[in-house]
């Protein structure tokens, strides 16, 4: 089965060092600053959500609140192959420390935000550098130890990003509890330039210096596509209906404007993506479950349940993300044993196949709450969404890793974790539109006359305001958001169906002792650093 580069844009430059078998002196410090620097990108990506409720009433934005979080999932999306590609090419350290640059220009631009406009800016600034920090701490794992070895430090990343995950609700409803919501920004400041200064001096990667013609057609073209995507499962039955001609110009406009994407990326010299990675069902597979299991399932359902408990529970920001501490156990309880397993046995295939079984269970439990489910009970299926996250989101990675060679192991970590960030865009993106759609319609059956006039502005409603209203009147609206979001997550289930045949067809191909055994077999013709990574 081909897994690497048949083409003459098969990168041949030289490997970094440290890919041989075991890791250098000095990797213990160079995992703590990758580890430094996945937190900060992934917590950026959560960050917000318990502190959304408080941020769109104060700057008056309801309409646009699935574009705080949007914004910054659709720049990194968009990023992330363009530093994958390039690490492959020209070496990966000034793109490690840049990113963090440009991730902290971002943070200061949304902590100081006025208006809805600029935290969106922000946070797309944000994310153009955090994506690029997602990509290059993986890839340079990845260039220093070998597959099978490389499973034991996957799974950290696994327990950071969960830990993320939970730590951004929570800092960010402790913020707002707190000092202000704006922290949830000026605190990556200093977690940045520490990050920023122990990977200047621990990291020791040499350049590359082979001539690079970037693909500046592909990049506009797949930027340009990206974003009529995430326009139409944004605006699409919210701000404009299905059929409006400006939705349905968008869907036909991005389907036209993905095929001349491809089309470009089999013409370029150094395409962003290159299709050779398709021929890899490995590849494909993998792909495809990080897109629905993770992207969608993970993102939607994080996403919008700290909302969900604060106004339907009453609880203040921070208790709401206190409350998705269990999936964040759940987590390290499955992704450290896992992979120690792999490393171990040097298998896989199983650990995706349980993992998208028990989130699509969690999603169909979350879809029965009511408003007299306790918080206990949704503790214990925020811990199984955790436990299927920690057993599916590093191995769909390494099984990637492990079928291309060196030379090839940032373009194919990029394009993998690009594709299940499209899905994490379209998750977050299509909940909040089919959500916001649901509320609005549920507030207009519940509330009429003197209780309409009570709410006043629904686009303002924050967490306080609701539970100050009179006792009739904020039954009414609970109710609403309860109807509105629940059935949500019911309508995740066949995804994560489709997930699960996609895990029995994925192929297991042995984790490899050596980097320069990763690769497909010999086959006439093919250029050598396809096959070794050299």
């Amino acid at each position: 089965m081909p897994g690497a580069p048949l083409s003459d844009s098969t990168p041949a430059a030289e490997a970094e060092d440290g890919t041989s078998s075991g890791t250098p002196s000095h990797f213990g410090l160079i995992f703590a600053a990758l580890m430094t620097a996945m937190l900060l990108a992934s917590l950026d990506q959560t960050i917000v959500s318990t502190a959304l409720p408080t941020i769109v009433g104060e700057l008056h934005g309801l309409n646009h609140l699935a574009w705080v979080t949007t914004a910054y999932i659709l720049a990194a999306t968009i990023a992330m192959p363009v530093y994958g590609r390039l690490g492959d090419l020209l070496g990966r350290k000034a793109l490690f420390l840049g990113g963090i640059g440009v991730f902290l220009v971002g943070s200061v631009i949304a902590g100081a935000a006025q208006d809805m406009t600029w935290l969106i800016i922000g946070r797309a600034v944000q994310g153009l550098g955090g994506g690029g920090l997602m990509i290059t701490s993986q890839a340079i794992i990845a260039d220093l130890v070998p597959p099978r070895q490389r499973a034991k430090y996957m799974a950290p990343i696994g327990a950071v990003f969960g830990l993320s995950s939970v730590a951004g609700p929570l800092l960010g409803g402790w913020f707002t509890d707190g000092i202000g919501w704006r922290w949830a920004f000026w605190i990556n400041l200093p977690i940045g330039v520490l990050a920023l200064a122990v990977g200047a001096f621990a990291l020791r990667l040499p350049r590359r210096t082979a001539a690079v013609a970037f693909d500046y057609l592909g990049f506009t073209l797949m930027a340009t596509a990206v974003t009529c995507t995430v326009l139409v499962a944004d605006w699409g039955g919210t701000d404009y209906a299905w059929s409006d001609p400006l939705i349905l110009g968008l869907a036909g406009g991005g389907l036209l404007v993905w095929a001349l994407f491809f089309l470009s990326q089999s013409r370029a010299k150094e395409p962003i993506i290159p299709l050779w990675l398709f021929r890899s069902r490995i590849f494909n597979i993998a792909t495809l479950i990080g897109l629905l299991v993770i992207g969608i399932g993970m993102f939607a359902i994080i996403g919008y349940l700290p909302t969900y408990l604060q106004m339907v529970y009453g609880v203040s920001a921070t208790e709401s993300g206190l409350l998705l501490i269990p999936m964040v156990v759940g987590i390290v309880a499955t992704a450290i044993p896992s992979g120690q397993l792999m490393s171990r046995t040097g298998r896989y295939k199983i650990f995706p196949i349980v993992g998208t079984v028990l989130v699509g269970v969690a999603a169909l439990l979350m879809s029965t709450l009511d408003t007299e489910t306790s918080l206990v009970l949704i503790g214990v299926y925020v811990f199984v969404l955790g436990a299927g996250l920690g057993l599916t989101m590093q191995p769909l990675v390494l099984a990637v890793q492990n079928d291309f060679p060196g030379s090839a192991v940032g373009t194919a970590t990029s394009a993998n974790n690009f594709f299940r960030e499209i899905g994490a865009t379209l998750g977050t993106a299509g909940v909040g539109a089919v959500f916001t759609h649901r509320l609005t319609d549920q507030l207009g059956d519940r509330l009429t006359g003197a209780s309409a006039d009570a709410v006043g502005d629904t686009r303002s409603l924050t967490p306080a305001l609701v539970h100050s209203l009179p006792d009739k009147v904020q039954d009414a609206v609970i109710l609403s958001y309860q109807h509105a979001l629940t059935p949500v997550f019911r309508y995740l289930v066949p995804v994560f169906v489709v997930g699960l045949v996609l895990a029995f067809l994925l192929p297991e191909k042995k984790l490899a002792d050596g980097n320069d055994d990763v690769g497909p077999d010999v086959t006439p013709g093919q250029p050598e650093a396809a096959l070794t990574g050299n």
